[in-house]
């Protein structure tokens, strides 16, 4: 029986200690902290993991320089604490990445005014990076040639962090974490309605994939929905003191602006003086992202998002041609779910960017219910703990908090591994240009698990071979994918558990002789039909 299915049993007529609805980053941590501490949990979400707002984000962990404009000082401190915390966690995932601001005409701050404040930032930060520096417009271009530095009054460079591989996986790994802790875990599971019982509540769920229906109780839940937060507490008859309101924002994925030789984030001030990135994403760049008002959470890409982003950079870097449509190999697009306070202002009178990206968490003692609303990835450690607080606040005991539910595993075990992948010669088995040696890509992407990897090529030298071409995916991943990260869907691993569809173009995926490997080796016998499934949404997109 399928991991999936396994967790789908367990929860049948089931009873747990607290029910996460929502499984973004807010409900992957929550569950990691709850069921590492000892609680009984489920974790379900009507659709994928990290399948939503969590897999639209620019891939950064940041403090949030910005916010410091708004004089947001607490805030920032908090983030740049959990960012630091994520770097020494996570030491092969959260990469110290650099900042190079450039100080042009649209820019609100002179250079030494951004330095002073970038200086102030690694200070607020524990000076837990590299430290900043000011460059003036003629070394900006000795440092960075594809700058076009014309306008250019100098540029400031500080230090933040990035995810090596997609926001998702990133999500996942908590997923992971919870599963290992004892969590019945499961996607594409809905809740299709919960009541109050006494000292409990009485859950509906349903199986999406399958269209089962089954119950679960559980003495507290956690709505972790993300930018459905105020949804279902309104179902549930629960009213809060917060609420979500959405801004929209859009990535576009091009082939790699800068050179591989300098991995840094270009940061710039589009025309409304808002500020916009050039992300590194391997052979690929990431630029966006915009910041646009919109009351439906349900986003898309439109041309004049397209235009607008693709003029603001044609009109920054000094390329050989300007960027067009048909640059554009990928496209992402996403709400942050902001929260501000009930009954106050409807925020039509404000600066939209000024909001605040803080989370806040509400408890309502009677009913048992726990409610994160808004969040950040860099964040997401501080969320877990606290909700870990409430719950406990709600009479459901938890063990002491020995922080075992994240991070990567011990130094000596990754020592281990790079010893027995350098004496199997792993890295040898690829020799294409640009691309990571494939001890560093397993060990980020599966920890312990790489173990297993080796003990398949070793096994089978063809599991080493990589699957579709430009997608560098072994068909040992595969088989590990199948059997250990419940793909429902095609869509969850080449979206999701992977990145492929971020950096290869729809047409070569679809044209590649290996999609229906793939497809076969996550799938078996439903494999045509998931194929098919996957092949629409493409054409559909398209």
């Amino acid at each position: 029986m399928s991991l999936r299915r396994t967790a789908i049993s367990r929860m049948k007529n089931g009873h747990v200690d607290v029910l996460v609805v929502g499984a973004g980053i807010n409900g992957a941590v929550s569950a990691a902290a709850l069921a590492g501490r000892g609680a009984t949990v489920a974790l379900i979400d009507r659709a994928d993991f990290g399948g939503f707002t969590s897999q639209e984000s620019s891939n950064l962990v940041w403090g949030g320089f910005k916010y410091l404009e708004n004089y947001e000082l607490p805030l920032v401190f908090g983030l740049c604490k959990s960012r630091n915390r994520l770097m020494k966690a996570y030491p092969d995932n959260v990469k110290e990445i650099s900042f190079l601001a450039t100080l042009g005409n649209t820019a609100p701050f002179k250079p030494w005014f951004a330095a002073l404040g970038a200086t102030a930032y690694w200070g607020i930060g524990q000076f837990g990076t590299k430290p900043p520096k000011l460059y003036s417009a003629e070394k900006l271009e000795a440092v960075e040639p594809v700058i076009d530095t014309t306008s250019a009054r100098g540029a400031v460079q500080y230090q933040d962090c990035y995810l090596v591989d997609n926001d998702s996986r990133f999500v996942f790994s908590f997923v992971r974490s919870a599963i290992e802790a004892g969590a019945a875990v499961a996607n594409y599971v809905e809740l299709v309605s919960a009541r109050r019982e006494g000292d409990r509540w009485v859950c509906q769920l349903r199986d999406t994939d399958s269209g089962e229906e089954f119950t679960t109780t559980a003495r507290v839940v956690v709505n972790a929905a993300g930018p459905f937060v105020d949804e279902l507490n309104t179902a549930w008859g629960l009213t809060t003191d917060h609420r979500i309101v959405y801004s929209k924002g859009i990535h576009l994925i091009v082939p790699r602006l800068t050179t591989t030789r300098h991995n840094r984030v270009l940061a710039f001030f589009d025309d409304t003086q808002r500020l916009f990135y050039i992300i590194p994403m391997g052979r690929r760049s990431v630029i966006g992202t915009t910041d646009t008002r919109v009351d439906d959470p349900h986003t898309q890409v439109t041309d004049e998002d397209r235009d607008f982003l693709l003029a603001q950079i044609n009109a920054r870097l000094d390329l050989p041609e300007p960027l067009t449509h048909d640059d554009i190999i990928a496209e992402r697009s996403g709400v942050r779910p902001l929260v501000v306070r009930r009954g106050g202002s409807d925020q039509t009178n404000v600066d939209w960017t000024s909001l605040s990206r803080k989370h806040e968490i509400e408890r309502d003692d009677a009913r048992g219910v726990v409610t994160i609303f808004g969040g950040k990835l860099t964040d997401c450690l501080n969320v877990g703990e606290e909700v870990a607080e409430h719950v406990e606040s709600l009479g459901i005991p938890l063990e002491k908090d020995l922080r075992n539910w994240y991070g990567e595993p011990a130094a000596a075990t990754r020592k281990e591994f790079y010893r027995q992948a350098r004496l199997m010669r792993l890295d040898s088995l690829r020799t294409k240009p640009d691309t990571e040696p494939l001890t560093d890509r397993l060990w980020r992407r599966y920890g312990r698990r790489a173990f297993d990897l080796l003990e398949m090529i070793r096994a089978d030298p063809t599991m080493g071979e990589d699957v579709m071409g430009s997608a560098d995916y072994l068909r040992a991943e595969l088989h590990t994918a199948a059997e250990h990260e419940m793909v429902v869907t095609l869509d969850d691993f080449m979206r999701r558990r992977s990145k492929i569809d971020l950096v290869v173009r729809d047409r070569d995926i679809l044209g590649s002789p290996g999609l229906a490997e793939v497809a076969g080796i996550l799938f078996g016998d439903a494999a045509d039909a998931r194929l098919a499934d996957y092949v629409a949404s493409k054409t559909a997109h398209a």
